[in-house]
């Protein structure tokens, strides 16, 4: 017997409401009502997940889910409703619904247990015994046959079938399908069933590959290789995409393959003998125009792609960054790291001071191994940024012309600005180039060999030929700018550079204020107490460490206006804040938004002018109050902070009180 499901949390015969709206929060309450979830948070998160796709299912099934850090331990909890209530469904309201909880790091045994109910979702028989249960352990025992296996088949292969029973179209054909839903925890599983079913009924050879919460086993290169199409019924991107280059594909949403099994099975074997049939292209990547599931607007998927450049690009940032500060630590900010290593080494070390013609210490030494190495990884900051922007639009055979017009960029002083529209360039190439159609015995050279080769080739000439000059015309005019800036006009850019790290709290904004920092602290003189550049990267920090901190501090100033899991989500906050994890206040905002961000970027425009306008400086890209010691003007460094701060948890403290009834506000805090 399992522990996901137990009498409390089954309702029958009951009446919550008209739609999904009113339903999940009345599920997440009975959730919370057993001691295993905060039901605000809790239906808070389901709905959301309610927002990007309807959950509801042919045949008067609902199946809300989510993964939320407001539970506390796995759980289904069931209603069979009276009168039925909208989820959305294309043939009507739904009488059966499940809330489907996992915790937000929900371990592997209960994801496979609630990807086992997905699965038992889509028989007939299982949904008809809800219908005809009468107790609420009837409901219970139900749910604990259906998961008590746990193990969704790997494979379906045809029955025994006699010699005139056989069908001919499907008997030299396998199949080899994916099936993903953003959650990974209910539609995933469900396809994956439904495929199943529909292939086993038409007698043929299917093998699936859920890319789910719960995991699961790859499918074997030997098998995707004899397969003659490929099935991908996904909400999101298929991962690992390129293994299947060359298959002719058929592609749809998760919930047409669970909703159309049997057509999608139709399409597959049609598109296998089909000579013209969409193929899965060498780069991993869809071979036709059409639309995909993991597609979207164009502005939504360039935003995808910068920041899939900028968080591959933070590590070097960060690493770089901090063991520079620490040289700056220990050596100071004129050591000469290249020149002392170059005299010494581990088998010529340096003398003692006393003896010494240069007078070099073992923490001076150190100091220059930190500044060193630290220096040769901030070079990799923009081939990084291009390289994984252009991984993030053409897979692997992006990656390398990307790093190359990154490398390109740093050496023709476009800096930044190059990287990225190196990347998006050598992305473009090398995604035009993997929807060609090479025939079977090309395709394994072309992600390799092939689209690198003429990629980083066409790619170089445009940027050396056309775009070089110009970008870096512009990157010196800004440059230039900086350089000159009066007082009036640094107070003006502080004041922005902390309304951006404000606005998203880690979102494209945030991250563009913080690539504009970096960017420019890699090429400054750091050994300048008035570097410009060391002074925006001191106001993106410091606008970024305030929203966690005011929002840590407004926790204690008003707690009754505060959920229980913000309280303690504000406990949290103080360290993320004294770090620089700008995305701590993220569940406040979430919660919150029209409250919350305009008194986030209140103060951290304040704390950002403040700052610039004092002329604090910052030689680390990253660490918060822990790398005090790269700080130039420590005493503003924090009177900047603490401004800031009490000035958003002031704003957000008066904000939430204002609309908010008396009864209200003695609910939250309870």
């Amino acid at each position: 017997m399992t522990d996901l499901i137990v009498p409390e949390l089954v309702g029958l015969d009951v009446d919550l409401g008209a739609d999904a709206r009113a339903v999940i929060p009345a599920l997440a309450q009975r959730v919370a009502d057993a001691g295993r979830a905060e039901a605000e948070g809790l239906a808070r998160d389901a709905l959301t997940r309610e927002g990007q796709s309807a959950t509801g299912l042919p045949g008067g099934i609902a199946i809300p889910h989510c993964r939320s850090a407001a539970v506390s331990k796995a759980s289904l909890a069931f209603v069979r409703l009276s009168p039925p209530a909208d989820f959305g469904a294309p043939d009507g309201p739904a009488d059966l619904a499940f809330l489907i909880a996992a915790p937000a790091e929900g371990d592997a045994d209960h994801l496979a247990l609630l990807s086992a109910l997905a699965r038992a979702l889509v028989r007939p028989d299982f949904t008809a015994a809800l219908r005809a249960a009468t107790t609420p352990e009837e409901i219970v025992a139900l749910v604990d046959e259906a998961v008590a296996p746990a193990a969704p088949a790997a494979v379906t292969k045809p029955e025994e079938t006699t010699e005139t029973e056989q069908q001919p179209q499907a008997s030299d054909v396998s199949l080899v399908a994916v099936t993903a839903c953003p959650t990974g925890i209910a539609h995933t599983y469900m396809a994956a069933e439904s495929l199943e079913r529909a292939a086993a009924e038409a007698g043929v050879e299917l093998h699936v590959e859920p890319q789910g919460s719960s995991g699961g086993k790859r499918l074997d290169p030997a098998v995707i290789e004899r397969a003659g199409a490929v099935i991908f019924a996904t909400d999101v991107g298929v991962k690992d995409k390129g293994r299947f280059a060359g298959k002719p594909v058929i592609e749809s949403g998760v919930k047409r393959g669970i909703d159309d099994g049997p057509g999608m099975i139709r399409d597959a074997l049609a598109a296998s003998t089909d000579p013209n049939a969409r193929r899965v292209a060498a780069g991993g990547s869809s071979s036709s125009s059409g639309s995909t599931a993991d597609g979207g607007s164009f502005g939504l998927r360039l935003r995808q792609w910068l920041l899939t450049g900028v968080s591959y690009m933070i590590p070097f940032v960060a690493a770089g960054g901090l063991l520079i500060a620490l040289g700056f630590l220990l050596g100071g900010y004129d050591i000469d790291g290249e020149g002392i290593l170059g005299e010494y080494t581990l088998f010529n070390p340096p003398p003692a001071a006393e003896n010494a013609a240069v007078s070099v210490g073992w923490l001076t030494y150190l100091g220059a191994v930190f500044s060193v190495v630290g220096g040769y990884a901030m070079m990799f900051l923009v081939p990084a940024l291009a390289g994984y922007i252009a991984y993030a639009m053409a897979d692997r055979p992006g990656i390398a012309p990307g790093f190359v017009m990154g490398y390109l960029a740093t050496q023709s002083d476009t800096g930044f600005l190059g990287g990225i529209v190196g990347g998006l360039l050598a992305g473009a190439i090398a995604m035009s180039f993997s929807r060609l159609h090479p025939p079977r015995w090309l395709a394994g050279l072309m992600p390799v060999v092939i689209i690198p080769l003429v990629t980083t080739l066409v790619a170089g000439l445009i940027m050396v030929v056309v775009l070089g000059k110009p970008i870096a015309w512009i990157m010196n005019g800004l440059e230039d700018w900086l350089t000159g800036m009066s007082d009036g006009s640094t107070l003006v850019l502080g004041a922005v550079l902390g309304l951006m790290m404000a606005t998203d709290l880690g979102g494209p904004i945030n991250k563009s204020a913080y690539l504009f920092a970096t960017a420019g602290l890699a090429e400054a003189n750091l050994g300048d107490p008035d570097s410009p550049q060391m002074m925006i990267m001191a106001a993106v920090m410091i606008g970024g460490m305030t929203p966690p901190l005011a929002l840590a501090l407004s926790t204690l100033l008003r707690p009754r206006i505060y959920t229980r899991e913000e309280r303690e989500n504000g406990k949290a906050a103080w360290l993320l804040g004294a770090a620089f994890i700008s995305e701590g206040a993220i569940p406040f905002a979430a919660a919150d938004p029209l409250r919350v961000i305009p008194s986030m970027m209140l103060g951290s425009g304040v704390a950002g002018a403040i700052a610039m306008g004092t002329g604090v400086t910052l030689a680390a890209p990253h660490g918060g109050i822990f790398v005090f010691f790269a700080v130039g003007n420590v005493v503003w460094f924090f009177v900047s902070i603490i401004i800031g701060t009490l000035v958003s948890a002031l704003a957000v403290t008066l904000a939430k009180q204002i609309g908010r009834k008396p009864a209200e506000t003695a609910s939250t805090g309870a």
